[in-house]
């Protein structure tokens, strides 16, 4: 199917280039194939004929939004910066859409140079033999080399004694809050920050200050999607709680541990009703940036969303400390190398200096709201500066990603299934322990299911 697309687009570019089919045509159709109008303009601009005689590249990424806007403007300086290098960019649709169709890129034989794949999706992938693994001493001559990232978020990388992937960012679980509603219910300090609270009994404390000051709810988070799995998984990791085996064949949840999280969160919703509950993604980020909460769960990627917001003042803070040990969730977008038929080394060398360009770059991506994992941009005075981005940057080395099992990482049925059970519980339709049931019999069925890869 994917080489098929490839020689429809490559058929449907030439078309527009002689003037057998507009541009508006060629973006309708394209769109209809899955691809983002901006990729497809992308795709257009890249199935012109090169000039020069550099090697051409293909990248594929899933960034929309803001985050998709800003991977052009850096794609975009690449190639000014690159006129050697022929970059050719596609973007697809995001989750499952834009890894069925690496999948089956890489199965047929006609992958891009370069990708784009949440940390989380890279064992799967490996154990697929879909992706190749780095060499280290390649790479260190791009300055790419163990010592420029985080500890945890590069030994993530491994899979055996192998690289597998590069790591562009981290992306945790953050908090938002409202300045002015803060301030009101005096939850500010001397210097106009928020003053740090913890444990279940300070967070309850100052969720109930927040909604009285403002009105309406102390914290939001969305309940109709994957967001309770992400803020349970923090929970739950704050509790030293495992959801498989090591070795991600059998189930490891310890019920005591995750009850005690999930009742923390019906808490929240039902007990306190500090919290919003029966609201989706896009209620949780209007009611916040409506001034009808004090704080806001969510990724960081909302970051540009309230920025852009005239006049609404807010600043971000780490996920608190609600039990015993500091984890909250994550993942980390990263470069990687689908496996080729053949690989030629003038395109793996281009396709390395084009990680290593985004890479040391990376200021850029990090003003959307995402941790850059490349230590020289995160240890500049530059990204200290920029606020309030840099607030939560420190998290980065006690972050958890989703467990290694086929069915987990980003956009995951893993996610879907914890959405399903646990907003039962923070709607007050199920007690914490039938939620976990739910969960827990959901996990079993997909352990229970044997793939081709899997040992």
């Amino acid at each position: 199917m994917v080489s098929e697309q490839r020689e429809i687009l490559a058929e449907w570019s030439k078309k527009v280039r002689i003037g057998r089919m507009s541009r508006r045509s060629f973006l309708a159709s394209t769109v209809a194939l899955g691809l983002s109008s901006s990729a497809a303009l992308t795709l257009l601009e890249g199935c012109a004929a090169p000039s020069g005689s550099g090697p051409s590249i293909t990248y594929w990424n899933l960034f929309g939004g803001g985050d998709g806007a800003r991977m052009i403007q850096m794609e975009n300086a690449f190639a000014q910066s690159n006129p050697h290098i022929h970059l050719q960019p596609v973007t697809l649709a995001w989750g499952d859409p834009y890894y069925t169709k690496l999948t089956m890129a890489s199965a047929g034989g006609r992958p891009p140079d370069v990708a784009i794949s949440h940390m989380t999706r890279v064992a799967t992938y490996v154990a697929q033999d879909l992706l190749e693994p780095f060499d280290l001493n390649e790479l260190a001559k791009y300055d790419i080399a163990e010592d420029k990232f985080l500890s945890p978020i590069w030994q993530r990388a491994h899979h055996g004694d192998k690289v597998y992937a590069i790591p562009l960012d981290t992306h945790p679980f953050v908090m938002y809050y409202n300045v002015e509603i803060c301030r009101k219910a005096g939850l500010l300090d001397a210097d106009g920050n928020l003053k740090p609270f913890q444990g279940i009994n300070g967070v309850l404390d100052a969720f109930k200050s927040a909604k009285e000051a403002s009105g309406g709810y102390g914290v939001v988070f969305e309940i109709q999607g994957v967001t309770p799995w992400r803020l349970f998984y923090s929970l739950y990791s704050q509790l030293g709680g495992a959801i498989f085996t090591p070795d991600n064949k059998e189930l490891a949840l310890d019920d005591a541990k995750a009850e005690q999280a999930l009742s923390f969160m019906a808490d929240l919703t039902i007990n306190t009703k500090v919290a919003a509950s029966n609201i989706d993604y896009a209620g949780s980020v209007a009611l916040f940036g409506g001034g009808k909460s004090a704080f806001l769960w969510n990724g960081e990627w909302e970051v540009t969303t309230f920025e852009n917001q005239k006049g609404f003042e807010f600043s971000m803070a780490p996920f608190p400390l609600v039990f015993d040990k500091y984890r909250v969730q994550a993942d980390s977008h990263s470069f990687v190398l689908p496996r080729q038929i053949a690989t030629d080394p003038e395109r793996r060398s281009a396709s390395l200096e084009f990680i290593s360009y985004m890479l040391k770059n990376s200021y850029e991506w990090a003003q959307g709201g995402h941790v850059p994992s490349y230590l020289p941009v995160t240890d500049s005075e530059e990204y200290k500066k920029l606020k309030p981005q840099s607030n939560y940057a420190s998290v980065a080395s006690n972050v958890v990603f989703d467990p290694n099992a086929w069915f987990s990482g980003s956009g995951s049925e893993l996610e879907n299934q914890a959405g399903a059970a646990f907003q039962t519980i923070l709607n007050g339709q199920a007690s914490p322990q039938q939620g976990l049931r739910q969960f827990r019999d959901a996990l079993q069925k997909l352990l229970s299911i044997k793939l081709p890869f899997q040992q």
